[in-house]
């Protein structure tokens, strides 16, 4: 096969598997974000390993039930925090039977070094929503305002360099517990993202305490 028939071959197929690529649901801002609520299925979506590699999350066949924490990356100071405190009560829920997952709106290979120092020890399976799949079924994603970016940039902090996207969105910090037959059994997504369930919290909506 000639280089330039691969070329085309492969374009062809890129070009097709956009069209067909579901359409993020991204908010105007994260007060506008409608996230899944208690008694709702939860979705399928694909987040990545710090690899790079696809993670499927499917909620038709899931062997455990599941805990599901979304947070805005480790730059986020709110997030560090909030890590930082959930490790007090992780091991507790893993050892009930859940799998505990932390979706993290940074790129696959910076979503531990982003993190806070003491956060970077952390025992956690933490994987990349980047591209505000996961964020995006769930209800959670929202556009970052023009003006907030500037700021940001004004900090530092580049979102776009962070994602490695151009979607500009974040994800509402929230955390969801999700029954091994795929129903969300509980909900906390607060747009105002200093808000944040305490590890004590966290525990008894997993463990029903």
């Amino acid at each position: 096969m000639s280089q330039h028939r691969f070329i085309t071959i492969a374009a062809a197929l890129c070009a097709l598997t956009s069209a067909n690529a579901a359409p993020l649901n991204i908010a105007p801002s994260a007060e506008e974000a409608q996230p899944l609520q208690a008694g709702e299925r939860a979705p399928a979506f694909t987040v990545r390993r710090v690899d790079g590699t696809a993670y499927h999350f499917d909620p038709d066949n899931l062997e455990r039930p599941a805990l599901l924490i979304t947070f805005r990356g480790g730059w986020c100071p709110f997030c560090n925090v909030h890590l930082k405190d959930l490790r007090h009560v992780i091991p507790d829920i893993k050892a009930a039977g859940f799998d505990v997952l932390f979706l993290s709106g940074d790129r696959p290979e910076i979503l531990y070094s982003s993190l806070k120092e003491d956060n970077q020890e952390l025992d956690y399976l933490i994987l990349s929503d980047s591209r505000m799949e996961a964020a995006s079924a769930l209800g959670l994603a929202f556009r970052v305002p023009e003006e907030q970016l500037a700021r940001m940039r004004q900090f530092g902090l580049d979102l776009e360099q962070a994602s490695g996207e151009t979607h500009n969105a974040l994800p509402v910090p929230a955390v969801y517990v999700i029954d091994q037959s795929g129903q969300i059994t509980y909900v906390h997504a607060n747009p105002d993202y200093r808000v944040r369930l305490s590890a004590a919290e966290v525990r008894a909506a997993a463990l029903g305490d």
